[in-house]
């Protein structure tokens, strides 16, 4: 079968990107012509990425297209105006009210992506989520077939060596904690730095936090951010920005835990991958994280920072309690693995 994908945006590192390139890869692998179509994508992408405009060349009613949807895009228009059997995988779109103070714009798309959505509903042959809590708004949007696929991730790409550079500076005793995730206010740093300034108070003076993540159009908030570390006096708080894969897997590997206090999340792909890297996760439960951490690791269901920031010293100081979570992280990363994941894909399309 031909079986091509398309996207609003293909980022450097951007999970959904990163998924549509495994998507084609495995779907090549299996014998299927299958290409990726976008609207913007990254340079180093570019022999990679066809123009969604461009996608009339290919187009055929046997053909299966599919809409990697997360954000209101011209690219949906296109996707209604071709012939082709067509399948939506929800990636969850960030209710806008979180944007507001910060990003109006994309505020506006989020608002009007959630339009778009529902206006898909009685257009599409297969509405997939990439999680159960992501499939239960496509129902909830009027959806008539829908699906799970859990995201089809690469965690190949962790077999990289540590950047030399970066194990020569970090690796140095200190309590390394972790974030990884685009710097927007639905991810709630700020709740980040507050556990960890409280672990590092009264529990391990001798930490680091890493913060990685792209923060380009959210600079107001990053500087939020910024005075928050400055008016608690944190030491050793390191924002990154945005990383090649290189680095974030250093970061990840330098690592003795990872923090996620998100609001919002339709999946959390960092959970898995840390998973794999035997790093302790500790994740406030919002969104799909819960089902995301699969019971592997440690959920934390209310906002307590001083409770959290003990729970962090407890799983660092109590091996028998570490080996546990870590045990627990291995059994949930099952449901990740990628000939698992692709196997569920053709199953959802060979039933077109």
């Amino acid at each position: 079968m031909n079986i091509h994908q398309f996207l609003t945006s293909h980022s450097y590192g951007d999970a959904i990107g990163n998924e549509a390139l495994e998507i084609r890869n495995f779907l090549r692998d299996q014998g299927h012509h299958s290409e990726i179509f976008a609207l913007f994508y990254h340079p180093r992408y570019a022999d990679q990425i066809i123009n969604y405009l461009e996608y009339d060349r290919y187009s055929a009613p046997e053909n299966i297209i599919i809409f990697h949807f997360s954000i209101g895009s011209p690219v949906t228009k296109k996707f209604l105006r071709v012939p082709d059997k067509k399948v939506i995988i929800y990636h969850n779109i960030t209710p806008f009210e979180f944007f507001l103070d910060y990003h109006r714009v994309l505020a506006k798309d989020c608002y009007k992506g959630r339009i778009e959505l529902k206006n898909l509903a009685d257009k599409v042959d297969l509405a997939l989520g990439d999680s159960v809590y992501n499939e239960s708004e496509l129902k909830e949007a009027g959806f008539p077939n829908t699906g799970v696929l859990p995201l089809v991730m690469n965690f190949e790409k962790f077999e990289k060596e540590t950047v030399p550079v970066l194990k020569e500076i970090f690796a140095d005793g200190k309590t390394n904690i972790l974030f990884v995730g685009r710097i927007i206010p639905n991810k709630m740093v700020e709740d980040v730095i507050k556990t960890f300034y409280l672990y590092q108070e009264y529990f391990n003076a001798n930490s680091r936090l890493f913060i990685v993540g792209e923060y380009r159009g959210f600079e107001r908030y990053y500087s939020a951010l910024q005075n928050l570390v400055s008016q608690l006096e944190i030491k050793n708080v390191h924002f990154t920005g945005h990383v090649p894969d290189d680095e974030l897997i250093s970061y990840f590997k330098l690592s003795h835990l990872y923090l996620h206090m998100s609001e919002h999340e339709g999946f959390c792909a960092p959970i898995p991958e840390s998973f794999y890297l035997d790093i302790p996760v500790v994740a406030f439960n919002a969104g799909a994280v819960q089902e995301t951490m699969n019971s592997g690791g440690v959920l934390v269901k209310q906002k307590d920072f001083l409770q959290a920031a003990a729970l962090i010293d407890q799983i660092l100081t109590d091996s028998r309690l570490k080996e546990k979570i870590l045990r627990s992280q291995q059994e949930a990363l099952k449901k990740y693995l990628k000939k698992k994941t692709g196997k569920i894909l053709l199953e959802h399309l060979n039933r077109l």
